[in-house]
């Protein structure tokens, strides 16, 4: 799931790392680690659904900005529309008579 997340924070505009596990830790997953978060979001950008370009720092060292794809964009609304049905379903599932 973490990554299908990721790719919904990148939904709000690009990022970089350290942001967008802020972005993910504020919407209620808690902190997500970096060694959790960096490798998830190098396999995004070799199945081609993040791209990424490295930036120089106003204020420090160079950052690594990531965005969506168009297929990224598009994987996320499929999985959005998947999970909008499995939560639905699980939720009639779990209504007590």
């Amino acid at each position: 799931m973490l990554d299908l997340c990721v790719l919904g924070a990148l939904a709000h505009g690009e990022s970089y790392g350290y942001e967008i596990g802020q972005r993910l830790e504020k919407s209620g997953l808690g902190p997500i680690a970096g060694g959790t978060l960096y490798p998830a979001l190098l396999r995004l950008e070799r199945l081609g659904l993040v791209l990424s370009d490295w930036r120089a720092g106003t204020s420090g060292p160079a950052r690594k900005y990531y965005r969506l794809s168009n297929e990224g964009t598009a994987t996320l609304r499929q999985a959005s529309a998947d999970w909008a049905v499995f939560v639905s379903n699980v939720t009639a599932i779990m209504e007590v008579p």
